[in-house]
């Protein structure tokens, strides 16, 4: 099992910024690639960011130029820098780990964007 914790959510104003973490635990020597997701209230779930092992990286095209992924592999942590927030990025914001075993969901966090 792939156990994921999310921390860094709340409430920024436009233009802000945030940093989101991900702090992975278990086996995590099975994780094949590490992303964010996001869900705002009555959509679905879309995808911000995926980073595999070897650290590459895809982009949703509406953060493009404004999150950068990156991942700490000696803390097993993967953040999610977002800067130029738009209110529009108001979300719940998931971690998510693909693994040899499935895939693994973290708890959510909520990131709150006002105007």
């Amino acid at each position: 099992q792939v156990h994921l914790v999310e921390s860094g959510g709340g409430l920024v104003q436009v233009g802000g910024s945030l940093r989101l973490s991900c702090a992975a635990s278990g086996s995590i020597f099975s994780i094949n690639a590490m992303g964010w997701y996001r869900q705002a209230p009555g959509k679905q779930r879309e995808l911000v960011v995926t980073i595999t092992s070897g650290g590459s990286a895809n982009y949703a095209d509406s953060v493009k130029g404004r999150f950068t992924i990156s991942r700490d592999n000696a803390k097993n942590t993967v953040y999610l820098q977002m800067n130029s927030l738009k209110p529009e990025d108001t979300a719940v914001y998931y971690c998510n780990a693909d693994w040899e075993g499935g895939g693994s969901w973290g708890q959510g966090t909520q990131v709150t964007v006002s105007s």
